[in-house]
Protein backbone atom coordinates (compact mmCIF):
# COMPACT_ATOMS: atom_id res chain seq x y z
CA UNK A 1 0.00 0.00 0.00
CA UNK A 2 1.32 3.46 -0.92
CA UNK A 3 1.34 5.67 2.20
CA UNK A 4 2.73 8.76 0.51
CA UNK A 5 0.68 11.95 0.72
CA UNK A 6 -1.66 11.81 -2.27
CA UNK A 7 -2.37 15.02 -4.20
CA UNK A 8 -5.20 14.63 -6.70
CA UNK A 9 -5.82 17.31 -9.34
CA UNK A 10 -9.12 17.08 -11.23
CA UNK A 11 -9.02 18.76 -14.64
CA UNK A 12 -6.19 18.77 -17.16
CA UNK A 13 -6.80 22.21 -18.63
CA UNK A 14 -4.24 24.97 -18.88
CA UNK A 15 -3.87 25.45 -15.12
CA UNK A 16 -4.41 21.86 -14.00
CA UNK A 17 -1.83 20.37 -16.34
CA UNK A 18 0.72 23.04 -15.49
CA UNK A 19 0.18 22.34 -11.78
CA UNK A 20 0.63 18.56 -11.95
CA UNK A 21 3.69 19.05 -14.15
CA UNK A 22 5.34 21.22 -11.50
CA UNK A 23 4.23 18.99 -8.64
CA UNK A 24 5.45 15.89 -10.45
CA UNK A 25 8.92 17.34 -10.97
CA UNK A 26 9.16 18.76 -7.44
CA UNK A 27 7.41 16.13 -5.29
CA UNK A 28 6.67 13.10 -7.46
CA UNK A 29 10.19 12.70 -8.83
CA UNK A 30 11.68 12.90 -5.34
CA UNK A 31 9.06 10.48 -3.94
CA UNK A 32 7.85 13.09 -1.45
CA UNK A 33 4.26 12.74 -2.60
CA UNK A 34 2.07 10.85 -5.02
CA UNK A 35 0.52 13.13 -7.67
CA UNK A 36 -2.48 12.11 -9.79
CA UNK A 37 -4.30 13.92 -12.57
CA UNK A 38 -7.93 13.02 -13.33
CA UNK A 39 -9.49 14.08 -16.63
CA UNK A 40 -12.37 12.90 -18.81
CA UNK A 41 -10.26 13.07 -21.98
CA UNK A 42 -7.06 11.41 -23.10
CA UNK A 43 -5.38 14.52 -24.48
CA UNK A 44 -4.90 18.20 -23.68
CA UNK A 45 -5.33 21.12 -26.05
CA UNK A 46 -4.97 24.71 -24.89
CA UNK A 47 -8.57 25.94 -24.74
CA UNK A 48 -7.90 29.35 -26.38
CA UNK A 49 -6.96 27.38 -29.53
CA UNK A 50 -10.28 25.54 -29.90
CA UNK A 51 -11.74 28.14 -32.26
CA UNK A 52 -8.77 27.52 -34.58
CA UNK A 53 -9.44 23.78 -34.44
CA UNK A 54 -13.09 24.47 -35.30
CA UNK A 55 -12.24 26.57 -38.35
CA UNK A 56 -9.51 24.17 -39.51
CA UNK A 57 -6.62 26.62 -39.24
CA UNK A 58 -4.99 24.46 -36.55
CA UNK A 59 -4.16 20.78 -36.99
CA UNK A 60 -4.83 19.52 -33.48
CA UNK A 61 -2.76 16.35 -33.96
CA UNK A 62 0.44 18.41 -33.75
CA UNK A 63 -0.69 20.47 -30.75
CA UNK A 64 -2.39 18.02 -28.38
CA UNK A 65 -0.63 16.40 -25.43
CA UNK A 66 -1.31 12.81 -24.45
CA UNK A 67 -1.85 12.72 -20.69
CA UNK A 68 -0.45 9.23 -20.19
CA UNK A 69 2.78 9.97 -22.05
CA UNK A 70 3.17 13.35 -20.34
CA UNK A 71 2.50 11.78 -16.91
CA UNK A 72 5.20 9.17 -17.39
CA UNK A 73 7.74 11.80 -18.35
CA UNK A 74 6.85 14.21 -15.54
CA UNK A 75 6.43 11.81 -12.62
CA UNK A 76 2.70 11.91 -11.97
CA UNK A 77 -0.13 9.42 -12.56
CA UNK A 78 -3.12 9.78 -14.86
CA UNK A 79 -6.65 8.49 -14.30
CA UNK A 80 -9.19 8.66 -17.13
CA UNK A 81 -12.65 9.62 -15.94
CA UNK A 82 -15.12 12.36 -15.06
CA UNK A 83 -15.54 13.46 -11.46
CA UNK A 84 -19.18 13.05 -10.43
CA UNK A 85 -19.18 13.26 -6.64
CA UNK A 86 -17.24 13.73 -3.41
CA UNK A 87 -17.14 12.07 0.02
CA UNK A 88 -15.30 14.47 2.27
CA UNK A 89 -15.58 12.33 5.41
CA UNK A 90 -13.71 9.47 3.71
CA UNK A 91 -11.59 11.85 1.60
CA UNK A 92 -12.62 10.19 -1.64
CA UNK A 93 -13.73 11.55 -5.00
CA UNK A 94 -16.20 9.64 -7.12
CA UNK A 95 -15.40 8.94 -10.78
CA UNK A 96 -18.37 8.26 -13.08
CA UNK A 97 -18.45 5.07 -15.18
CA UNK A 98 -16.55 5.32 -18.45
CA UNK A 99 -18.38 4.30 -21.64
CA UNK A 100 -17.15 3.73 -25.17
CA UNK A 101 -18.64 5.39 -28.26
CA UNK A 102 -21.33 2.69 -28.48
CA UNK A 103 -22.43 3.39 -24.92
CA UNK A 104 -20.99 0.20 -23.42
CA UNK A 105 -19.45 0.47 -19.97
CA UNK A 106 -15.68 0.07 -20.09
CA UNK A 107 -14.83 0.96 -16.48
CA UNK A 108 -17.45 1.07 -13.69
CA UNK A 109 -17.85 3.86 -11.16
CA UNK A 110 -14.87 4.01 -8.85
CA UNK A 111 -13.44 6.05 -5.98
CA UNK A 112 -10.02 7.61 -5.53
CA UNK A 113 -8.57 8.40 -2.11
CA UNK A 114 -6.87 11.76 -1.62
CA UNK A 115 -5.05 13.69 1.07
CA UNK A 116 -5.12 16.98 -0.82
CA UNK A 117 -7.65 17.60 -3.58
CA UNK A 118 -7.42 20.33 -6.24
CA UNK A 119 -10.42 21.00 -8.48
CA UNK A 120 -9.66 22.72 -11.80
CA UNK A 121 -12.46 21.54 -14.08
CA UNK A 122 -12.79 24.80 -16.03
CA UNK A 123 -16.10 26.05 -17.39
CA UNK A 124 -18.85 25.35 -19.89
CA UNK A 125 -20.98 27.60 -22.06
CA UNK A 126 -23.79 29.50 -20.36
CA UNK A 127 -26.80 29.85 -22.63
CA UNK A 128 -28.79 31.70 -19.92
CA UNK A 129 -31.77 29.47 -20.61
CA UNK A 130 -32.30 30.90 -24.10
CA UNK A 131 -35.00 28.84 -25.85
CA UNK A 132 -33.57 26.60 -28.58
CA UNK A 133 -29.92 27.19 -27.68
CA UNK A 134 -29.18 23.65 -26.52
CA UNK A 135 -31.02 22.11 -29.48
CA UNK A 136 -29.72 24.27 -32.31
CA UNK A 137 -26.40 25.87 -31.24
CA UNK A 138 -22.88 24.59 -31.61
CA UNK A 139 -20.52 25.05 -28.66
CA UNK A 140 -16.73 25.15 -28.30
CA UNK A 141 -16.19 23.92 -24.75
CA UNK A 142 -14.14 20.87 -25.69
CA UNK A 143 -11.92 19.38 -28.36
CA UNK A 144 -14.73 16.97 -29.30
CA UNK A 145 -17.09 19.89 -29.95
CA UNK A 146 -14.46 21.79 -31.95
CA UNK A 147 -13.86 18.74 -34.17
CA UNK A 148 -17.58 18.29 -34.69
CA UNK A 149 -17.89 21.93 -35.72
CA UNK A 150 -15.05 21.54 -38.21
CA UNK A 151 -16.69 18.49 -39.83
CA UNK A 152 -20.02 20.31 -40.09
CA UNK A 153 -18.27 23.30 -41.67
CA UNK A 154 -16.56 21.13 -44.30
CA UNK A 155 -19.84 19.38 -45.09
CA UNK A 156 -21.60 22.74 -45.41
CA UNK A 157 -19.01 23.86 -47.98
CA UNK A 158 -19.36 20.58 -49.90
CA UNK A 159 -23.12 21.00 -49.98
CA UNK A 160 -22.79 24.63 -51.12
CA UNK A 161 -20.37 23.67 -53.88
CA UNK A 162 -22.78 21.00 -55.15
CA UNK A 163 -25.69 23.45 -55.14
CA UNK A 164 -23.59 26.02 -57.00
CA UNK A 165 -22.67 23.39 -59.60
CA UNK A 166 -26.38 22.73 -60.12
CA UNK A 167 -27.08 26.43 -60.50
CA UNK A 168 -29.10 26.55 -57.27
CA UNK A 169 -28.94 29.14 -54.44
CA UNK A 170 -25.99 28.30 -52.23
CA UNK A 171 -25.57 30.91 -49.51
CA UNK A 172 -24.46 29.95 -45.98
CA UNK A 173 -25.35 32.14 -43.00
CA UNK A 174 -23.15 31.65 -39.93
CA UNK A 175 -24.06 33.45 -36.69
CA UNK A 176 -21.88 33.77 -33.61
CA UNK A 177 -23.82 34.70 -30.48
CA UNK A 178 -21.47 36.54 -28.13
CA UNK A 179 -18.71 38.97 -29.06
CA UNK A 180 -16.14 38.23 -26.41
CA UNK A 181 -12.63 37.19 -27.38
CA UNK A 182 -13.71 33.71 -28.56
CA UNK A 183 -16.56 34.99 -30.71
CA UNK A 184 -14.51 37.73 -32.34
CA UNK A 185 -11.52 35.51 -33.06
CA UNK A 186 -13.74 32.73 -34.39
CA UNK A 187 -15.38 35.16 -36.82
CA UNK A 188 -11.98 36.07 -38.28
CA UNK A 189 -10.97 32.41 -38.58
CA UNK A 190 -14.22 31.54 -40.34
CA UNK A 191 -13.74 34.38 -42.79
CA UNK A 192 -10.29 32.97 -43.57
CA UNK A 193 -11.85 29.52 -44.11
CA UNK A 194 -14.42 31.00 -46.49
CA UNK A 195 -11.59 32.43 -48.59
CA UNK A 196 -9.23 29.45 -48.44
CA UNK A 197 -11.51 26.41 -48.76
CA UNK A 198 -12.87 27.29 -52.25
CA UNK A 199 -9.27 27.09 -53.52
CA UNK A 200 -9.13 23.35 -52.79
CA UNK A 201 -11.41 22.03 -55.50
CA UNK A 202 -14.49 24.04 -54.52
CA UNK A 203 -14.01 26.55 -57.30
CA UNK A 204 -17.73 27.25 -57.65
CA UNK A 205 -17.74 29.06 -54.31
CA UNK A 206 -16.78 32.59 -53.35
CA UNK A 207 -16.15 34.11 -49.95
CA UNK A 208 -19.17 36.35 -50.46
CA UNK A 209 -21.37 33.23 -50.49
CA UNK A 210 -20.71 32.93 -46.75
CA UNK A 211 -22.34 35.52 -44.49
CA UNK A 212 -20.80 35.77 -41.00
CA UNK A 213 -22.51 37.72 -38.22
CA UNK A 214 -21.33 38.46 -34.69
CA UNK A 215 -24.18 39.26 -32.30
CA UNK A 216 -23.62 40.99 -28.95
CA UNK A 217 -26.29 41.97 -26.40
CA UNK A 218 -24.10 44.79 -25.02
CA UNK A 219 -23.68 48.10 -26.81
CA UNK A 220 -20.22 47.14 -28.14
CA UNK A 221 -18.19 44.01 -28.85
CA UNK A 222 -15.55 42.91 -26.33
CA UNK A 223 -17.51 44.67 -23.57
CA UNK A 224 -15.11 43.57 -20.82
CA UNK A 225 -12.12 45.19 -22.56
CA UNK A 226 -11.15 48.86 -23.09
CA UNK A 227 -13.25 50.86 -25.53
CA UNK A 228 -10.32 51.59 -27.84
CA UNK A 229 -9.66 47.87 -28.26
CA UNK A 230 -13.35 47.24 -28.92
CA UNK A 231 -13.45 49.96 -31.59
CA UNK A 232 -10.34 48.58 -33.32
CA UNK A 233 -11.80 45.07 -33.29
CA UNK A 234 -15.07 46.34 -34.79
CA UNK A 235 -13.23 48.08 -37.61
CA UNK A 236 -11.22 44.94 -38.39
CA UNK A 237 -14.29 42.69 -38.44
CA UNK A 238 -16.11 45.07 -40.76
CA UNK A 239 -13.03 45.20 -42.99
CA UNK A 240 -13.21 41.40 -43.21
CA UNK A 241 -16.90 41.62 -44.25
CA UNK A 242 -18.20 40.33 -40.93
CA UNK A 243 -21.52 41.82 -39.87
CA UNK A 244 -21.37 43.25 -36.33
CA UNK A 245 -24.68 43.52 -34.48
CA UNK A 246 -24.53 45.14 -31.03
CA UNK A 247 -27.32 45.86 -28.57
CA UNK A 248 -29.09 42.84 -30.05
CA UNK A 249 -30.10 40.22 -27.45
CA UNK A 250 -31.19 36.88 -28.92
CA UNK A 251 -34.54 35.75 -27.53
CA UNK A 252 -34.78 32.39 -29.33
CA UNK A 253 -32.59 30.11 -31.44
CA UNK A 254 -34.36 28.23 -34.22
CA UNK A 255 -33.17 25.53 -36.61
CA UNK A 256 -32.42 27.95 -39.45
CA UNK A 257 -32.75 31.38 -37.87
CA UNK A 258 -32.42 33.58 -34.79
CA UNK A 259 -35.25 35.58 -33.26
CA UNK A 260 -34.02 38.87 -31.82
CA UNK A 261 -35.54 40.62 -28.83
CA UNK A 262 -36.96 43.37 -31.06
CA UNK A 263 -38.83 40.74 -33.10
CA UNK A 264 -36.60 40.67 -36.18
CA UNK A 265 -35.51 37.31 -37.55
CA UNK A 266 -31.99 36.62 -38.78
CA UNK A 267 -31.35 33.64 -41.09
CA UNK A 268 -28.70 31.29 -39.68
CA UNK A 269 -27.87 27.78 -40.88
CA UNK A 270 -24.96 27.44 -38.44
CA UNK A 271 -25.19 29.09 -35.02
CA UNK A 272 -22.36 29.13 -32.50
CA UNK A 273 -22.93 30.08 -28.86
CA UNK A 274 -20.04 32.05 -27.37
CA UNK A 275 -21.95 34.42 -25.09
CA UNK A 276 -20.91 33.39 -21.60
CA UNK A 277 -19.54 30.71 -19.33
CA UNK A 278 -20.44 28.99 -16.09
CA UNK A 279 -18.83 26.34 -13.93
CA UNK A 280 -20.08 22.73 -14.32
CA UNK A 281 -23.35 22.08 -12.48
CA UNK A 282 -22.05 19.10 -10.46
CA UNK A 283 -19.86 21.43 -8.39
CA UNK A 284 -22.96 22.75 -6.61
CA UNK A 285 -23.57 19.24 -5.21
CA UNK A 286 -20.12 18.38 -3.85
CA UNK A 287 -20.81 17.34 -0.25
CA UNK A 288 -21.39 20.79 1.21
CA UNK A 289 -18.70 22.81 -0.54
CA UNK A 290 -19.76 26.45 -0.95
CA UNK A 291 -20.63 27.62 -4.47
CA UNK A 292 -22.00 30.83 -5.98
CA UNK A 293 -24.86 31.32 -8.45
CA UNK A 294 -22.57 30.43 -11.36
CA UNK A 295 -21.69 27.04 -9.76
CA UNK A 296 -18.16 28.27 -8.97
CA UNK A 297 -16.52 26.93 -5.84
CA UNK A 298 -15.97 29.77 -3.39
CA UNK A 299 -12.34 29.94 -2.25
CA UNK A 300 -10.29 32.33 -0.17
CA UNK A 301 -7.27 34.21 -1.47
CA UNK A 302 -5.04 31.14 -0.99
CA UNK A 303 -7.39 29.16 -3.33
CA UNK A 304 -8.52 27.01 -0.40
CA UNK A 305 -12.23 26.18 -0.36
CA UNK A 306 -14.18 27.83 2.43
CA UNK A 307 -15.55 24.57 3.87
CA UNK A 308 -12.55 22.22 3.67
CA UNK A 309 -8.89 22.98 4.34
CA UNK A 310 -7.76 20.00 2.27
CA UNK A 311 -9.60 21.00 -0.90
CA UNK A 312 -8.48 23.76 -3.28
CA UNK A 313 -9.97 25.08 -6.50
CA UNK A 314 -8.75 27.46 -9.18
CA UNK A 315 -9.31 28.58 -12.74
CA UNK A 316 -12.74 29.20 -14.26
CA UNK A 317 -14.47 26.91 -11.75
CA UNK A 318 -13.41 28.96 -8.70
CA UNK A 319 -14.51 32.34 -7.36
CA UNK A 320 -11.35 33.82 -5.86
CA UNK A 321 -11.51 37.22 -4.12
CA UNK A 322 -8.95 39.95 -4.63
CA UNK A 323 -7.90 42.73 -2.27
CA UNK A 324 -9.45 46.15 -2.95
CA UNK A 325 -11.85 44.68 -5.51
CA UNK A 326 -15.47 43.61 -5.36
CA UNK A 327 -15.05 41.30 -8.35
CA UNK A 328 -13.37 37.88 -8.22
CA UNK A 329 -10.49 36.88 -10.48
CA UNK A 330 -11.70 36.88 -14.12
CA UNK A 331 -11.99 33.55 -15.96
CA UNK A 332 -8.98 33.95 -18.24
CA UNK A 333 -6.09 31.72 -19.27
CA UNK A 334 -3.49 34.08 -17.81
CA UNK A 335 -5.30 33.95 -14.44
CA UNK A 336 -5.25 30.12 -14.42
CA UNK A 337 -1.54 30.18 -15.27
CA UNK A 338 -0.79 32.55 -12.39
CA UNK A 339 -2.97 30.58 -9.98
CA UNK A 340 -1.21 27.33 -10.87
CA UNK A 341 2.12 28.92 -9.91
CA UNK A 342 0.75 30.26 -6.62
CA UNK A 343 -0.93 26.98 -5.68
CA UNK A 344 2.22 25.02 -6.50
CA UNK A 345 4.11 27.12 -3.95
CA UNK A 346 1.32 26.71 -1.39
CA UNK A 347 1.22 22.92 -1.71
CA UNK A 348 5.00 22.66 -1.47
CA UNK A 349 4.92 24.91 1.61
CA UNK A 350 2.45 22.54 3.28
CA UNK A 351 5.09 19.84 3.30
CA UNK A 352 7.54 22.19 5.00
CA UNK A 353 5.14 23.67 7.53
CA UNK A 354 5.21 27.07 5.85
CA UNK A 355 2.20 29.37 5.29
CA UNK A 356 0.08 29.39 2.17
CA UNK A 357 0.78 31.91 -0.61
CA UNK A 358 -2.05 34.43 -1.14
CA UNK A 359 -2.93 34.77 -4.81
CA UNK A 360 -2.82 38.26 -6.32
CA UNK A 361 -3.91 38.54 -9.93
CA UNK A 362 -1.74 40.63 -12.23
CA UNK A 363 -3.60 41.66 -15.38
CA UNK A 364 -1.05 41.76 -18.20
CA UNK A 365 -3.59 43.00 -20.72
CA UNK A 366 -5.58 41.41 -23.52
CA UNK A 367 -4.81 40.39 -27.09
CA UNK A 368 -7.31 39.64 -29.86
CA UNK A 369 -6.06 37.72 -32.89
CA UNK A 370 -7.77 38.12 -36.28
CA UNK A 371 -6.31 35.00 -37.89
CA UNK A 372 -3.59 35.86 -40.44
CA UNK A 373 -4.93 39.39 -40.91
CA UNK A 374 -3.81 41.26 -37.78
CA UNK A 375 -3.70 41.24 -33.97
CA UNK A 376 -4.72 44.04 -31.62
CA UNK A 377 -4.44 44.37 -27.87
CA UNK A 378 -3.45 46.31 -24.82
CA UNK A 379 -0.56 45.57 -22.46
CA UNK A 380 -0.63 46.65 -18.82
CA UNK A 381 2.43 48.52 -17.56
CA UNK A 382 3.81 46.89 -14.41
CA UNK A 383 5.13 50.18 -13.05
CA UNK A 384 2.70 52.82 -14.25
CA UNK A 385 -0.45 50.65 -14.25
CA UNK A 386 -1.43 52.20 -17.56
CA UNK A 387 -2.33 50.19 -20.64
CA UNK A 388 -0.51 50.49 -23.96
CA UNK A 389 -2.36 49.82 -27.19
CA UNK A 390 -0.53 47.63 -29.71
CA UNK A 391 -1.43 46.10 -33.07
CA UNK A 392 0.03 44.33 -36.08
CA UNK A 393 3.18 42.21 -35.96
CA UNK A 394 4.20 43.35 -32.48
CA UNK A 395 0.81 42.37 -31.06
CA UNK A 396 0.94 39.07 -32.95
CA UNK A 397 4.33 38.30 -31.39
CA UNK A 398 2.93 38.82 -27.89
CA UNK A 399 -0.14 36.72 -28.75
CA UNK A 400 1.95 33.77 -29.93
CA UNK A 401 4.20 34.09 -26.88
CA UNK A 402 1.23 33.35 -24.57
CA UNK A 403 0.90 29.86 -26.02
CA UNK A 404 4.65 29.33 -26.05
CA UNK A 405 4.76 30.23 -22.33
CA UNK A 406 2.16 27.53 -21.71
CA UNK A 407 4.28 25.05 -23.66
CA UNK A 408 7.40 26.03 -21.71
CA UNK A 409 5.53 25.33 -18.45
CA UNK A 410 4.67 21.85 -19.73
CA UNK A 411 7.81 20.88 -21.67
CA UNK A 412 10.68 23.22 -20.75
CA UNK A 413 12.53 25.62 -23.04
CA UNK A 414 14.43 23.04 -25.11
CA UNK A 415 11.44 20.87 -26.04
CA UNK A 416 9.33 23.96 -26.72
CA UNK A 417 12.00 25.18 -29.12
CA UNK A 418 11.86 21.85 -30.95
CA UNK A 419 8.04 22.00 -31.04
CA UNK A 420 8.20 25.54 -32.44
CA UNK A 421 10.57 24.37 -35.20
CA UNK A 422 8.30 21.41 -36.01
CA UNK A 423 5.31 23.79 -36.23
CA UNK A 424 7.21 25.88 -38.78
CA UNK A 425 8.01 22.81 -40.88
CA UNK A 426 4.43 21.54 -40.65
CA UNK A 427 2.96 24.87 -41.79
CA UNK A 428 5.34 24.93 -44.75
CA UNK A 429 4.47 21.39 -45.87
CA UNK A 430 0.71 21.25 -45.25
CA UNK A 431 -2.29 23.28 -46.46
CA UNK A 432 -3.13 26.31 -44.39
CA UNK A 433 -6.47 24.75 -43.50
CA UNK A 434 -7.21 21.20 -42.36
CA UNK A 435 -9.29 19.65 -45.14
CA UNK A 436 -10.64 16.54 -43.41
Amino acid sequence: MNNKHHIVVVGGGAGGLELVTQLGKKLGKKHKARVTLVDSGLTHVWKPLLHEVASGSLDVSTNEINYRAHARKHHYEFQLGRMSGLDRSRKQLVIAPFHDEEGREVVPERRIDYDTLVIAVGSTANDFGTPGAQEHCLFLDSLKQARRFHNLLLNAFLRMNHEALQGNPHNLNISIIGAGATGVELAAELRLASRELPVYGMNHLQSSDVSISVIEAADRILPALPGRLSAAATRELERQKVQVLTGQPVSEVRADSLLMKDGTELPSQMTIWAAGIKAPAFLAELDGLETNRGNQLVVDQTLQTTQDADIYAFGDCAACPQPDSERPVPPRAQAAHQQADALFKTLCNRFEGKPAVPFIYNDHGSLINFSKYTTVGNLMGNLSGRSMYIEGKVARLFYVSLYRMHQVALHGFLRTGVIWLMDKVSRAMHPRLKLH
